[in-house]
């Protein structure tokens, strides 16, 4: 079974960065789509950006496009999610996940996950 631990979430002023790490442990990420899902107050929870193992082949949502990036770290099995340009309305809880499908735009904009991380807070605000 696949465990997800996210950290780097914090408090950071409009315009900043921040830089989300997602640690994988067990199981094996051969084949798979990790992606970064975010939900805010009276918001569903949503895709951000979804990148697929073996190819590094990537999906980012319209909404923060150009402003983050996702990348991963093999030997470390841990995926970043690079955040620049900060809005006030990136504020919410980000959650690493493991799809269900194969895919990297499937697994953002279906929301189709088998496992969860925790989720860690990201608040923008001055």
């Amino acid at each position: 079974q696949v465990q997800l631990v996210e950290s780097g979430g914090g408090l950071v002023q409009p315009g900043g960065s921040l830089r989300l790490s997602c640690v994988a442990s067990g199981g094996t990420l051969d084949w798979a789509v990790i992606g970064w899902f975010r939900q805010a107050p009276g918001k569903q929870r949503e895709g951000v950006a979804c990148i697929q193992w073996n190819y590094n082949h990537t999906y980012y949502d319209a909404s923060i496009k150009g402003r983050f990036t996702i990348s991963r770290d093999n030997a470390k099995k841990t995926v970043y999610l690079q955040m620049s340009s900060l809005r006030p309305d990136d504020t919410a809880v980000y959650f690493c996940a493991l799809g269900r499908l194969t895919t990297t735009q499937d697994v953002c904009t279906k929301n189709d996950v088998r496992y969860w991380g925790q989720g860690t807070q990201v608040t923008v605000s001055s």
